[in-house]
């Protein structure tokens, strides 16, 4: 395969930058899209010039650190994948594929195709985590759990925190990464306890830092990659007016 490939290089995040074009030649169909963009930089590399700075861990689909445009859809064509599961199949010679990093203001580029999303570990630090004394490891069926709440928390839960939602909302919202791990600790027993705080401290974290509200085109879950539905965003927002109005004591609240 032959492509050519418009990508956005900018040296810093306060730098202006512009797209650049590049040419790349008998690309294996069955390679990454890494892959490819390995070849590139080795191309790039041997005229002595600074290769493209992208993001990348595990290459599993696991992380969510490949924080793509391609092609103006974050993490590219494909549904439920991330951009390190995307092969070049899904291309054919002679395409031009346009690649740009996630374009909203709580992910500031760092370099290149490099967004800072340290934006979403604050929210995380803000209440998503479970801080009262739960004891020892107890059995597995010593704390019953109703199957529906456990498999909804186990969805949520699936989130990996890559940003796709918010690249994909034009309104740059988190409501679909917060409600997700809102979600997968307030159904279940132990993280009842703080479900109230946890809510309000989450969402103030998120307005604080600059996302949107939810533009209520589902559009984050047609780009999610674990596919995490938008009813966790409904979920969430009944949570916070439980809490806000008083309607239901916390420790009385149902989460469901």
């Amino acid at each position: 395969m032959d492509l050519t490939l418009k990508i956005w290089r900018q040296k810093n995040s306060s730098a202006k930058g512009k797209f650049e074009t590049y040419k790349v030649n008998d690309v294996s169909p069955d390679s990454s899209f890494f892959e490819m963009l390995d070849t590139l930089n080795q191309q790039i590399i041997e005229t002595g010039n600074d290769p493209v700075a992208f993001d990348h861990d595990c290459r599993e689909g696991i992380c969510g650190t490949c924080s793509l445009y391609i092609n103006g859809r974050p993490h590219g064509p494909k549904r439920g994948i991330t951009t390190c599961q995307l092969h070049m199949r899904s291309f054919k010679t002679g395409d031009t594929i346009v690649i740009e990093p996630w374009r909203a203001k709580p992910f500031p580029i760092v370099k290149d195709l490099l967004v800072d999303r340290s934006a979403l570990d604050l929210i995380i630090q803000a209440g998503g985590y479970v801080s009262v004394n739960t004891g020892g490891i107890p059995d597995a069926n010593s704390i019953p759990v109703q199957k529906q709440k456990a498999d909804l928390a186990m969805d949520a839960a699936s989130c990996i925190g890559c940003g796709a939602c918010v690249a994909a909302c034009a309104n740059a919202s988190a409501m679909l990464f917060v409600g997700a791990k809102v979600s997968q600790l307030a159904l279940l027993p132990q993280g009842k306890v703080e479900a109230a705080d946890r809510v309000e401290k989450m969402v103030a974290m998120m307005d604080m830092l600059g996302f949107g509200n939810c533009s209520n085109t589902y559009a984050c879950e047609a780009e999610c990659p674990k596919e995490v539905k938008v009813t966790n965003i409904a979920r969430m927002n009944r949570w916070f007016i439980r809490s806000k109005v008083g309607a239901e004591k916390p420790e009385a609240a149902t989460y469901d």
